[in-house]
């Protein structure tokens, strides 16, 4: 079902911001309609997310339940009226996979009007 009202500032979160998320804020490089950021959960992560991130976020975006249950432990403040959206991806892609990215394309392309399976 589509995110309402159309969300302009995304977040992606992954375990450590270096393959998944990191590849689904590159396929927003350049969008005319969103603005992409990533961040890891994990301490060792990339880019680790914060309280800022999430308040700048419009919609946060997950590869996996644990990654919100992690914000919701530790940002449940920052959380409230934010829609969490489980993409439901693995940790076994590797940065820029052209896997990873059609089904980052195929899963986003229901929430974001207009992002389309296709673009970028």
């Amino acid at each position: 079902m589509p995110i309402s009202p159309t969300p302009r500032q995304l977040l992606f979160i992954c375990s450590q911001n270096r393959w998944r998320s990191l590849t689904a804020e590159r396929l927003f490089d350049d969008h005319p309609h969103y603005q992409a950021r990533s961040a890891g959960t994990e301490p060792g992560a990339r880019v680790r997310v914060t309280a800022g991130h999430l308040g700048w976020a419009d919609v946060v975006f997950v590869m996996e339940k644990k990654h919100t249950d992690i914000l919701r432990q530790k940002f449940a403040t920052e959380l409230e009226g934010k829609q969490i959206i489980n993409l439901r991806i693995p940790d076994k892609f590797q940065f820029l996979d052209a896997v990873l990215q059609d089904l980052l394309r195929e899963r986003l392309a229901e929430h974001l009007p207009a992002f389309t399976a296709g673009s970028n």
